[in-house]
C-alpha cells in the first residue's frame, strides 16, 4: 500500500478496511475505492484528522465473507490501525460483524441491507439509505407505484437469484405486495450461473402475472433484460431490485433494451438531488474513472462512499477523539452534512429517514455513455419528493 505522505507512519491515522476488488461485486467496489482516494486526498489537503495525515489501508476480501474476519483481525492486530470501517456488501460487513462487536469497534458499513437487523449493535452504522425498516424500504416505493397505475395490477411473479444478497429483498418484496394489496401468484430462485433464461420466460408467459419483480446480478441483469425484450411477456412493470442497470457498462451494453424497466437507484443528477458538493465530487471522480477502469458514471456508489467517510471526518473533528464509543455516541444523537445530503441516524444504525428513489429508463435510443450523464433517459419516477418524470406505464419495450 502507497502511503500518501511522508508523514512518520506513527503520525499518521491509520484506516482500515475490506473491499471486495475481485469477485462477483467487484464493478462497485472499484468505484467505492476510488472514491474513498478521493476523500482521502481532499482530507489529507486540508491538513487530515485532528492536524493528522490520514493512510487508508484497503485489502482485497475478494468478495469471500470467509476471508472478511482474519482481514479485520490482522488490520487491529498487526497493521494497528487507529480506525476501522465497513465493507462493500451485505455479505462481507455481516461477516466481519462478529468480530468488531467483540473488540468493541465502531465500524460505518456502506452498501450492507439489514446487517444489523438482528444483531442491534449500538456501534455500527449504515450508509445505505433504506431508513428504519431496510429490507421493505428498498423495494415499497416499486411495490406503491405499482398500485398506484390504473388499472391497478392484480398480481405479482418474483424471480430472484439463489444467492445471500437476494434474500432481505425478497422478504420485503413479500411485505410491500401484501401491503399494496397485490397477489403473489409465482416465486422462483435461479442459479448464478444461468445463462439462459428463455425457459423461464416462458413459463412466466404462461403464469402471465402483472408485476415482474426481479432480484439479480450484474451478468444475471443482463441476460434477464435480453430474455424479456426477446420474450413475449409483457408484464405491466418490471424490475425492482437489480443490481447492474446502475453500472454504466451495463448501461453501454444494453442501451435501449433498458427501456420500460424500473429498478431502485440511491442518487440521480435530478435537481431534487444536487446536494452541496456531490456534482464537484462526481466530476473529480469521473475524470480519472476510465483511467483507472473503474465505473464511468459512478451515480450509484460514488456519493454514499465519499459520504461513508465525510460521516467519520466529521465526528471525528466534533469530538476531537478517535475512541470508539465516543464517535458511536456522537453518530447516534447528531446530523452530518453529505454530499448525500443531511443524514441522520435512527434505531440500529440505520437511516433515520429512507431515501431509495424508483428509476424508470426512458427514451433511450442509443449505448453511448453520454446518453446517461443526466435525468433525460433515467427518470426518477418515484417517491413523488425526488421525481423528475412520470411512470410509462404499462411496460413496453422500446418506450
Amino acid at each position: 500500500m502507497n502511503v500518501s505522505s511522508n508523514t512518520p507512519k506513527s503520525e499518521q491515522i491509520r484506516i482500515g478496511y475490506s473491499l471486495s476488488l475481485s469477485g462477483p461485486v467487484a464493478e462497485n467496489t472499484k468505484s467505492a475505492r476510488l472514491a474513498h482516494q478521493i476523500w482521502e486526498e481532499d482530507i489529507n489537503a486540508r491538513g487530515g484528522l485532528l492536524g493528522r495525515k490520514v493512510q487508508l489501508i484497503c485489502v482485497d476480501d475478494h468478495g469471500d465473507a470467509q476471508q472478511v474476519s482474519g482481514i479485520y483481525r490482522d488490520l487491529l492486530d498487526k497493521e494497528k490501525v487507529d480506525l476501522v470501517i465497513g465493507g462493500y456488501g451485505t455479505n462481507t460487513i455481516g461477516a466481519s460483524l462478529p468480530l468488531i462487536m467483540e473488540r468493541k469497534k465502531f465500524l460505518i458499513g456502506l452498501m450492507g441491507l439489514g446487517v444489523n437487523s438482528t444483531l442491534k449493535y449500538s456501534r455500527y452504522f449504515a450508509m445505505i439509505p433504506t431508513g428504519l425498516t431496510p429490507n421493505s424500504s428498498l423495494t415499497e416505493s416499486f411495490f406503491e407505484l405499482a398500485a398506484s397505475q390504473e388499472p391497478k395490477p392484480k398480481t405479482v411473479a418474483i424471480l430472484t437469484a439463489d444467492a445471500e444478497f437476494s434474500r432481505n429483498p425478497v422478504l420485503g418484496a413479500r411485505e410491500n405486495a401484501a401491503k399494496y394489496g397485490l397477489e403473489i401468484i409465482y416465486e422462483q430462485t435461479y442459479s448464478l450461473d444461468t445463462e439462459d433464461f428463455s425457459p423461464i420466460l416462458s413459463e412466466l408467459k404462461t403464469i402471465d402475472a402483472d408485476v415482474l419483480f426481479l432480484c439479480s446480478y450484474l451478468k444475471d441483469s443482463v441476460g434477464l433484460v435480453r430474455a424479456v425484450n426477446a420474450g413475449d411477456y409483457r408484464p405491466k412493470m418490471v424490475g425492482g431490485a437489480m443490481i447492474g442497470p446502475q453500472s454504466a457498462s451495463v448501461k453501454k451494453e444494453l442501451g435501449p433494451l433498458l427501456n420500460g424497466f424500473v429498478n431502485y437507484e440511491y442518487w440521480m443528477p435530478v435537481p431534487k438531488m444536487d446536494f452541496p458538493g456531490v456534482a464537484d465530487v462526481l466530476s473529480r471522480y469521473q475524470a480519472r474513472a476510465k483511467i483507472e477502469n473503474v465505473d464511468e458514471l459512478g451515480f450509484y456508489v460514488v456519493p454514499l462512499a465519499y459520504s461513508q467517510l465525510q460521516v467519520l471526518e466529521q465526528a471525528v473533528t466534533a469530538t476531537g477523539s478517535f475512541d470508539d464509543e465516543i464517535l458511536a455516541e456522537y453518530c447516534r444523537t447528531n446530523s452530518f452534512e453529505t454530499v448525500m445530503g443531511t443524514i441522520r441516524f435512527g434505531e440500529g444504525g440505520e437511516w433515520a429517514e429512507p431515501r431509495v428513489i424508483q428509476v424508470q429508463f426512458q427514451n433511450v435510443d442509443n449505448s453511448e455513455l453520454e446518453t446517461f450523464k443526466d435525468s433525460h433517459a433515467q427518470v426518477v419516477v418515484a417517491p413523488a419528493k425526488y421525481a423528475s418524470g412520470s411512470l410509462i406505464y404499462p411496460y413496453t419495450p422500446g418506450n
